[in-house]
């Protein structure tokens, strides 16, 4: 099959047509042939994984069961109407399946007579045994397949979907044909080399094999050879990344100077730990390469990331260089500036603040000072990368919480000055799964030691009813001279909701605490209202500081020893765990108290609990990558990074290990990939990622 055929719309492939296309392409970006083979399975149906009803017993884990739609019935309830179904086995037992939203739909979608298999946790209620807004398919006519033992396919589905007819059995019959007529025709995109020694099943069986298996052992060879590919494709990617950049010429930093050593020795009020000393080591090497530095910095919130970056800006400075500190947000920015401006102050140097809310004075101010190299360092958002930022000697740029910023704002920042080194930094710890996959095409420096003194932060969880006793321990903490901060959460889509919250929450701490000033910030707080906020809470002036957007603060506040999280349960896992390290900065021992409501999801459970369990962000990454899986855990949505259909880096770290050592091997051996043998490999990887404009395709 030619790779022309493989990119043809799929509305000309048998049995498709113009309508269902265009709901296969919105509901699953199904848009070429090529995107129909990996259309794959989401289950199977197989005569060994099939419950009967009349054994159904309780159990937390999903089972299948075959049956017949005996009745169906819209039952009247005291708040809501609901669907029932009676689904009868083949001896006779019943079991009833229940829907509560979407009911008119579901009551069109089955007739009596149907044949179903529905998949489902089952609980039992009174004498019947239940399933709830189960997965289901229709089989009708298929049971004689079923009954011969094949390994049925069932794939993702949906309303729109059902409509147009595109269920699990037309979407079989339309994958059989298409094997059918051009099965042999499909190319291996795998060089041979590769393909044997990872023992790997030959592409085109592993794609028939996928949809059509023979036996579970077929089946599951089929999944490891495109788990393979796809994470091949990525790290081939990744591999050739690395190999363009190590052709990149870099500033040539020398050794470093006077205002370096008088930053680490004289200015610093502490000395760097071993795992700071070990990062900036090695910051400091690559700079003097004359090759381009590509290294991310990651460690918890605390760990002293900041102080690592300004002592290669110092380095950079004496080397003759400027630098440019990237922000998400201007309030982190703003933060980052007001510390740079203690940091370098006492060294006779000025930074210099660029943000989208400046006035045009300030802005042509601080664009004059960097174009004419007066200014050492500049601090901002993107803003730093737009076109009429200029710098006298740009050689370092450093990118805050590196997660916020996609490949393609990466890559701008390479285009100002003399391809300026970079220092990425995250205070999100990333599973090595991830790390391999986000960033493979980084060196790594990990800050895994926190400063000395410092108490774990003791988490605890809390409800509603106990909200009394948490503000007599909140009182007493204030007694005692200490602060603390309370945080609402802030989701965009409702910003107005969530502010009245934080302004009620603002005005009932205000009359519970009458001896104690509360403070208030929010996002849409002018800057300098912010900074003030932020400033009496930073010298005292303020004992509790409510608001929505802390977690964007990178302030340091050593006496404030409680984080109060009203609705954890709204919050991520990363961002409690970022809020917990806003506190926990000195020898006194910090409290976060988790205020989470009753109703909470399984997620929010297990986001909760973890954060009881533990302090340590490694393990915290880990649970939240398994608890959200790759495609929401940060930066992969907006990464550059294609979403992965078939592949798990959380249960797939075998092969993806695999997968990268022979990328980066084939890579090592034909760099531009343009050897006979790789051609077809080469002209998939452009399909692959044409459209992030990344990888071969930029290199020609």
């Amino acid at each position: 099959m030619s790779d022309d055929f493989l990119e043809q719309d799929v509305r000309y492939v048998k049995g498709v047509g113009e309508k269902r296309a265009n709901v296969w392409a919105d509901a699953h970006g199904v848009r070429t042939v090529r995107d129909l083979l990996h259309f794959y399975p989401r289950r199977y149906l197989d005569r060994s994984t099939i419950t009967p009803v009349e054994r159904l017993q309780e159990s937390p884990d999903p089972v299948t069961v075959v049956g017949t739609v005996q009745s169906t019935n819209i039952v009247p309830g005291k708040s809501q109407k609901r669907f029932e179904l009676i689904l009868q086995g083949e001896r006779g037992g019943r079991m009833k399946c229940t829907w509560f939203q979407g009911i008119w739909w579901v009551r069109k979608a089955f007739e009596k007579g149907d044949q179903l298999a529905v998949h489902g946790k089952v609980e039992q209620y009174g004498r019947w045994f239940s399933m709830t807004h189960p997965d289901f398919d229709k089989l009708n006519d298929e049971g004689a397949i079923l009954d011969t033992g094949r390994i049925v396919p069932l794939y993702p589905g949906g309303e729109a979907m059902e409509k147009v007819g595109l269920t699990s059995r037309s979407i079989r019959r339309i994958l059989y044909n298409l094997f059918k007529e051009h099965g042999l025709k499909l190319q291996e995109t795998l060089p041979e080399r590769i393909v044997e020694h990872c023992d790997l099943m030959e592409g085109r069986v592993a794609l028939r094999a996928i949809h059509f298996p023979k036996s579970q052992s077929e089946r599951a060879q089929a999944e490891q050879r495109l788990k393979f590919e796809e994470l091949f494709l990525i790290q081939l990617m990744l591999a050739q990344m690395r190999q363009q950049q190590d052709e990149v010429a870099g500033p040539a930093f020398d050794a470093p100077g006077e205002h370096t050593k008088e930053f680490v020795h004289d200015v610093l009020p502490f000395e760097l730990t071993g795992a700071q000393k070990r990062s900036l080591r090695e910051v400091i090497e690559d700079t003097q390469t004359g090759v381009q530095m590509n290294r991310l910095v990651q460690g918890d919130v605390g760990s002293g990331k900041t102080v690592v970056a300004v002592a290669a800006m110092m380095h950079a400075y004496d080397s003759g260089y400027q630098s440019a500190f990237m922000a998400p947000t201007e309030l982190l920015a703003e933060q980052h500036y007001q510390n740079l401006l203690e940091y370098l102050q006492p060294l006779g140097l000025e930074p210099r603040l660029l943000t989208g809310s400046q006035t045009k004075r300030e802005r042509e101010e601080a664009l004059r000072a960097l174009r004419s190299g007066e200014s050492p360092v500049a601090v901002g958002t993107h803003a730093i990368i737009q076109e009429e930022v200029e710098f006298d000697s740009l050689g370092l740029a450093v990118v805050d919480e590196q997660h916020r910023f996609g490949v393609a704002q990466r890559a701008e920042m390479f285009e100002k000055g003399q391809q300026p080194h970079m220092l990425l930094m995250t205070a999100t710890p990333i599973p090595r799964s991830l790390a391999m996959t986000l960033y493979g095409d980084l060196d790594v420096s990990k800050i895994d030691e926190m400063p000395p003194g410092r108490k774990p932060v003791e988490t605890q969880l809390r409800s509603e009813k106990r909200r009394g006793e948490v503000y007599a321990f909140l009182r007493d903490k204030l007694e005692q001279g200490q602060q603390a901060y309370v945080v609402y959460p802030l989701v965009e889509e409702s910003e107005k909701m969530d502010l009245k919250d934080a302004e009620n929450g603002y005005e009932n701490l205000k009359k519970q605490f009458p001896d104690y000033t509360v403070g208030l910030v929010h996002g849409q707080m002018k800057s300098d209202q912010k900074e003030n906020a932020m400033a009496r809470f930073k010298d005292g002036t303020i004992d509790i500081l409510v608001s929505t957007t802390v977690i964007e603060v990178g302030v340091d506040v050593p006496n404030a020893t409680i984080m109060l999280v009203e609705h954890a349960e709204r919050f991520g896992l990363s961002q409690l765990h970022q809020l917990r390290g806003r506190v926990g900065r000195s020898d006194q021992q910090s409290y976060c108290i988790l205020m989470a409501g009753y109703k909470r999801s399984n997620e929010a459970k297990q986001r909760l609990e973890a954060m009881v369990r533990t302090n340590d962000g490694f393990e915290i990454s880990e649970t939240d990558l398994k608890i959200r899986g790759a495609g929401d855990f940060f930066g992969t949505r907006q990464s550059g990074m294609p979403d992965l259909k078939i592949a798990d880096i959380t249960e797939d770290t075998d092969i993806l290990e695999e997968a990268r050592e022979a990328a980066f091997s084939l890579v090592e051996r034909d760099p531009h990939l343009r050897s006979e043998e790789h051609q077809r490999l080469r002209r998939r990887f452009e399909e692959t990622y044409a459209a992030e404009g990344l990888g071969f395709a930029r290199v020609g």
